[in-house]
Order: structure tokens, then C-alpha cells, then sequence
């Protein structure tokens, strides 16, 4: 495989405007492939926003979703692929034929709709429904896959799709700054996003300790570790609703190595060359082959009774 050339993103996107965030995606994938860059990827939901959904009817989801691949959206990514010379990633709400709504996220080229994937497990909106599928695909000679946010805390699916054959996985995201039964977890105060530019200390400290990217640096290079994978990370900054995002956009390499990062709080993106040379010499290539799925595939793959609901913490 040739070397590959790959950007991650992060903007403030605006909650149900798809011409703005559009419009961001083109001025991103156009800067990109000015630095030489043949892919870049946008967060979950980049092209309608994300946490305001949570407030959306069944008829509200429905007329801001759209059927992939005939919708507006896919075909402006695919005008953005095709004028900048880029490889586009980017996540919607989609809409099928019998109006079941999903959590997609699509890969795009010149010619038009190169994968689609729906999240396995969504959580925004109670009206959306699970996909049932992994997704492996190719770009420009790289088997590639796709795990939408909270896919990628459920270990197995990380798993499953580099036994599909991923060798890198695009791993979009809406997260950090919320509450859980973490200790550290919560939300940062949107005051210090409003005086950022006077005081970006105070914001930086809220954006990279427990309440963000320490939790992050818990799991997220362990994933790219034991698998083998590089994980493009993509995730907003900024406001998303009324939830603040800190971004932390980043690519790590199959040693479980941060090689390119946004550290900006504006809208931006960083690049990193992705080799094959890596996968080979990574442990986790070794532990793949050391497997016995013998001794577990019964444990693995027993019944039990799944979460039916991820519960979804609001700011009031």
C-alpha cells in the first residue's frame, strides 16, 4: 500500500443550518488538499449539528433528515470531493424509504457515495433507529472502516471491524464535557468559551483535564493499540447547542501514538502521512495473530441483556 495522506477536522458547526456547515466542510476539504492531503474527515452530525436533536419530534427529525444517496447533502459533498480533489467524510441524520431515521456517516468522492455507515448505537434522539452492520470499504488502496462515537466504547465493534480487515478506522465524534458517574465528568461552563480569547487559559485547563481530553487519553489509544488501527478522531469545537465541545481532533498511529492533533480553538484541521510500514511492527499485530478464539469465542458470544437505552444528560 502506498503512503496516504490523511486530515481530521473540527468546527463549530450550527444546529439544523446545512448550508453553513457546509460551507465550512468545502473551506476545511479546500485547505486540506492545498497542504497535499487526499482525505479528510468531519465529526458526527458535521453536516446537522448534534445535541439539539435531543429536543426534536419524530416530524422534526424527519424533515431535517435525508435519504443517502439522493439527498442535497450528499450531493454537495460530492461537488466539495470533486472541486477540492479530496476524499470527504462527514456524518448526517438519513432517512430511508419507509422514513426509519438513522445516525449515518458517509464517505464521498468525485463519483458520489463511497460508503455509508449507520451508528450502532444511538442515543441523541429516541426516534432513531440502530444500524446492524459493519462497514469496510476502500480508499485509494487502504481497506477502511467506521464506528460512530459511542461504537467505538463498545470494544467488540473496534475489534470486529479490523477482523473485517480496517486498517484504519474513522472514528467521528460529539463528545467529552458532559456529566457521567465518572469522577472528574461535567460540563464546562460556556462563559469561558465567550472569553476565550482573553482568558484561554482557564478554558484550555476545563478543555484538557478529566472533563475532556484526560478522559479521552484513557481509552482512545488503546483502541489503535491493541488492534493495529490508525483512529482518525474527529470531533467538534465550540458550541453544539448548548453544550461546549473542546475539539482535540486527532489521528493516532497502530503504536497508540498521537501523530497529528488540533489544538486550536478555532475551526481547523492537522495531517499525518499514514504508512504501512507501522501496521506490521505495531503489537497489536502480534496479539491479533496470537488470538485463541477457542478458548472464548462461547464467552464472547453469549446472550445477555443488552442496554436498551443510553441515557442522555441534559444541562438543566
Amino acid at each position: 500500500m502506498n503512503n496516504i495522506k490523511i486530515s481530521t477536522a473540527q468546527f463549530e458547526n450550527k444546529s439544523g443550518d446545512k448550508a453553513y456547515n457546509l460551507s465550512v466542510i468545502d473551506k476545511l476539504s479546500a485547505k486540506a488538499a492545498a497542504e497535499g492531503s487526499q482525505v479528510i474527515a468531519f465529526h458526527e452530525c458535521a453536516v446537522t449539528g448534534y445535541s439539539f436533536a435531543r429536543h426534536l419530534s419524530r416530524e422534526q427529525m424527519l424533515e431535517l433528515a435525508e435519504v443517502i444517496p439522493g439527498g442535497e447533502s450528499i450531493k454537495a459533498l460530492r461537488s466539495i470531493a470533486a472541486k477540492n480533489k479530496i476524499v470527504v467524510l462527514a456524518g448526517l441524520f438519513e432517512k430511508d424509504v419507509n422514513n426509519n431515521l438513522f445516525k449515518a456517516y458517509v464517505c464521498v468522492d468525485e463519483n458520489g457515495l463511497v460508503a455509508k455507515f449507520r451508528k450502532l448505537h444511538p442515543f441523541i434522539n429516541p426516534h432513531l433507529t440502530p444500524g446492524n452492520d459493519y462497514c469496510v470499504f476502500d480508499i485509494l488502496g487502504w481497506k477502511c472502516g467506521i464506528l460512530i462515537c459511542y461504537d467505538n466504547n463498545i470494544i467488540e465493534n473496534v475489534r470486529a471491524t479490523k477482523l473485517l480487515g480496517a486498517d484504519i478506522i474513522f472514528m467521528p465524534h460529539v463528545t467529552m464535557c458532559t456529566p457521567s458517574t465518572r469522577p472528574g465528568a461535567g460540563f464546562v461552563d460556556p462563559k469561558l468559551w465567550e472569553n476565550r480569547e482573553a482568558d484561554p487559559t482557564s478554558l484550555r485547563l476545563e478543555f484538557d483535564g478529566m472533563k475532556g481530553r484526560g478522559w479521552l487519553m484513557k481509552w482512545l489509544p488503546a483502541r489503535a493499540y491493541d488492534n493495529a488501527v490508525y483512529a482518525i478522531f474527529s470531533n467538534p469545537i465550540g458550541m453544539d447547542d448548548d453544550q461546549l465541545k473542546n475539539g482535540c481532533s486527532m489521528i493516532i498511529d497502530p503504536f497508540g501514538d498521537i501523530i497529528a492533533e488540533c489544538r486550536s480553538f478555532d475551526d481547523s484541521l492537522v495531517t499525518a502521512t499514514i504508512t504501512a510500514e507501522k501496521l506490521q511492527q505495531a503489537g497489536g499485530t502480534r496479539y491479533i495473530k496470537a488470538r485463541r478464539p477457542d478458548l472464548y469465542k462461547h464467552i464472547i458470544g453469549q446472550q445477555h441483556q443488552p442496554e436498551q437505552k443510553v441515557v442522555w444528560l441534559n444541562a438543566e
